[in-house]
């Protein structure tokens, strides 16, 4: 039996069950578009491609109710990796099936080390309020709308501000320091 492009492994693993089962479909349907027959490519393509929109859409909305910080980073990596795919599906239909197996290399390259930062700081953030996907979290919920109701309102240099606005730009910045795959 062949080897898989990306074996899954236990430093995938984030202890939130629904992104780690989430994240096992993925990687089965990544190696499925890499072991495809040229007569099964596109189907594997499209496949992948609906969990992937269905799996990033899902961290999304989880990221929008807990207020996450780095959400616009982390939903920017996500559109950029959904328009590769969705490109090389394109032209994969046109003829160039040899993009299929560069995509995967690809995304089998970038997965271990978006789950390991982007989606592993998502989980503990998720546990730290207690958000569970598919729970009633309205006692989470409820925290974040209190820590949002608490914050700091003062415009940038407005009178009697005396908070740092640069210090969250710094941390955004910093989490957004890696990147899709290339285009």
């Amino acid at each position: 039996m062949n080897q898989p492009l990306l074996a899954w492994s236990g430093d995938f693993v984030l202890d939130e069950t629904t992104m780690d089962e989430t994240h096992r479909e993925f990687v089965d349907l990544l190696n499925r578009v890499a072991a495809s027959s040229e007569d099964e490519l596109l189907a594997s393509l499209d496949t992948f491609i609906e969990h992937t929109v269905e799996h990033f859409g899902a961290e999304e909305r989880w990221m929008q109710e807990i207020a996450f910080p780095p959400l616009h980073c982390h939903q920017g990596e996500h559109a950029n990796v959904l328009e590769v795919i969705r490109e090389v599906r394109k032209r994969v239909a046109d003829g160039q099936v040899q993009l299929a197996k560069t995509l995967s290399e690809a995304i089998a390259e970038w997965f271990p080390q978006h789950a390991g930062s982007m989606d592993a700081v998502l989980a503990m953030y998720m546990k730290q309020l207690g958000y569970v996907p598919g729970a009633d979290n309205s006692a989470a919920l409820a925290a974040v709308g209190a820590a949002a109701a608490a914050a700091p309102t003062c415009a940038r240099g407005g009178d009697g501000c005396d908070h740092n606005h640069e210090a969250p730009l710094a941390s955004a910045e910093a989490a957004c320091s890696h990147g899709a795959p290339a285009k």
